[in-house]
């Protein structure tokens, strides 16, 4: 048997069966659909035709199925069920009863900065949403956003992909940090040649030994000497505390480390420009009622950081 073609059947014709089937009157039935009686009558009459059976025959004062219409009538129940389950799902979103799993690209630094305080909105406003932290390189990012692997992606993009939207959430900025109790750094000797001859972390997720602060001593020909490279943001404070070597790091990461008598936060003798911390997501979900939901938490959250 071929393939009925579908574009040739009026899925209200399904809707008025179902409609009759449960009420067993046209009148009824016409009435639950706010359609006159004839075109109810002739609903029923393209029924049979589609079907090739009376499908309900008067009996008394009400409309009795047929034999094919009871074999029929539970795969169009469920059809039906299932087409307003899907429509329903895509048109609604209920935080504060969805299980839903949200995937988020995010480095160890706006995990840090976001997360916490995410979860804590979350936990009044949505209990039983799941989160997913993804690591992801740059180059990367449209790809997993395009293919669903990552509803959203946090950091600083300057080149954002095509077919992505971003939105700033955050500005950053350079600070320098060292152990308290250092014995070369006070704000009155520091110059661009003190902090240059200091030896100093780096933290770098490609395998290099450069970053932006290296470009700016370049501009009055200094170079500084990095004694440790690491692609793990978060052990710096940790290193910085327990030797002399000092780094550069992102101000919000490294405030609630300066409150434990171990830190010391100093003001960079050259100058950096500040950055934005944004949000990225692809146009495939732009509408998607579930990623409008995340993205205005996480807009939400960013404005109390």
């Amino acid at each position: 048997m071929g393939l009925i073609d579908l574009s040739a059947i009026d899925l209200n014709l399904l809707v008025a069966f179902e409609v009759l089937f449960e009420e067993r009157s046209v009148t009824a039935a016409a009435q639950r659909l706010y359609l006159g009686q004839p075109a109810m009558s002739a609903a029923l009459g393209r029924l049979r035709t589609l079907f090739q059976d009376d499908l309900f025959i008067r009996i008394g004062r009400e409309m009795q199925p047929t034999a094919k219409a009871l074999e029929i009538a539970p795969g169009i129940s469920i059809a039906l069920q299932q087409i307003r389950q899907t429509l329903e799902s895509s048109q609604t979103f209920e935080p504060a009863t969805s299980k839903h799993t949200f995937a988020i690209g995010s480095s160890d630094y706006t995990s840090y900065v976001v997360v916490p305080k995410l979860l804590e909105v979350c936990c009044q406003v949505a209990p039983s949403i799941n989160f997913r932290l993804i690591g992801f390189e740059k180059d990367s990012v449209g790809d997993l956003l395009e293919q669903r692997e990552i509803d959203v992606a946090l950091g600083f993009f300057q080149n954002p992909p095509r077919q992505t939207i971003q939105m700033p959430l955050f500005q950053e900025h350079f600070v320098g940090i060292c152990r308290r109790g250092h014995p070369v750094i006070t704000e009155e000797t520091m110059t661009p040649e003190t902090f240059a001859r200091l030896p100093q972390a780096l933290f770098t997720l490609r395998r290099d030994d450069i970053g932006e602060i290296d470009k700016v001593l370049a501009e009055q020909n200094l170079q500084r000497r990095v004694a440790l490279t690491t692609p793990h943001l978060l052990i710096l404070p940790a290193v910085i505390s327990s030797s002399d070597l000092v780094t550069v790091i992102p101000s919000r990461l490294v405030t609630p480390f300066a409150c434990k008598d171990t830190l010391e936060i100093f003001e960079l003798p050259v100058q950096t420009e500040p950055w934005m911390i944004s949000m990225l997501w692809s146009k495939l979900t732009n509408q998607d009622q579930a990623s409008i939901w995340l993205r205005q938490i996480l807009q939400s959250v960013c404005q109390g950081i």
